[in-house]
């Protein structure tokens, strides 16, 4: 596969927008991936890319909320372990797909998962639930993990706003806590899915690495300009990648492109 300056200009700075827009709304990987979809790279090159660049984002992030105390490494442990299987198996996968299939695979899943996320309001509330048991919050939490790190590895986008959701909701964390495990499984999925992507040869390692330096300048730019109407300003950016997202691949499935 041949990179293109063309490549660079439109994918670099659409992930350092990514990487903007996550750290005061969530939803980056709503711009990110489709970002490299824009560029015209196969299917599968794109997702093993993004992992990368991702990941990069993502190691800035968790490291950040450790930092702050936010991260139960007890738990943490459990279900990076859990997230590191899911993440395999649904790499290995997505790469048993066929490009054109995933491809109309994402027509549906993508805009539905948009739709979803910048719906949402006030989702995560802090409603005081009844503690679990350190046993039980283990077990429930390394199901979610491993459920959402599969679905990480296969696809990605919205992964880390429905692992806050169903470890509030159904393990009882609260929100502070409940964000500090969701680093640390998207993390463990991040780099668990890379590994298997590198391993096929899909990676484009100078793209994903000039992205990924986006990526963590968008996160670090973002945290210092958080906002309340932050989602406000993520909404109109995300939908205008998805449209251009969702042209390219009609009209490249109609032969125009």
């Amino acid at each position: 596969m041949t990179l293109t300056p063309l490549h660079l200009l439109i994918v670099c700075p659409l992930v350092g927008i990514a990487g903007f827009v996550d750290s005061i709304a969530g939803g980056g990987g709503l711009i990110s991936l489709p970002a490299y979809l824009i560029s015209g790279l196969p299917v599968h090159t794109c997702i093993a890319t993004n992992k990368l660049s991702s990941s990069m984002g993502t190691t800035v992030a968790t490291a950040k909320y450790a930092r702050s105390g936010y991260i139960d490494w007890r738990l943490g442990a459990f279900c990076a372990a859990a997230s590191l299987c899911g993440a395999a198996l649904g790499a290995n996968i997505a790469l048993l797909i066929p490009e054109s299939a995933f491809r109309l695979l994402m027509l549906i899943i993508l805009p539905l998962t948009a739709l979803y996320v910048l719906r949402r309001k006030d989702l995560f509330s802090e409603e005081n639930c009844k503690a679990l048991s350190f046993a039980r919050t283990v077990v429930l939490s390394s199901i979610i993990a491993f459920l959402l790190g599969l679905y990480d590895g296969f696809y990605g986008p919205g992964t880390g706003t429905f692992l806050i959701l169903l470890l509030t909701r159904f393990a009882h964390m609260e929100l502070h806590r409940a964000n500090g495990i969701t680093k640390v499984i998207n993390l463990a999925s991040n780099l668990s899915s890379l590994a298997v992507y590198l391993l096929n040869g899909q990676v484009l390692l100078p793209l994903g690495l000039c992205a990924g330096a986006f990526s963590v300048l968008g996160n670090t730019l973002g945290s210092r300009c958080f906002t309340r109407k932050g989602a406000a300003i993520a909404r109109p950016i995300i939908l205008l990648v998805l449209c251009v997202f969702f042209a390219r691949t009609v009209l490249e499935m109609l032969g125009i492109l």
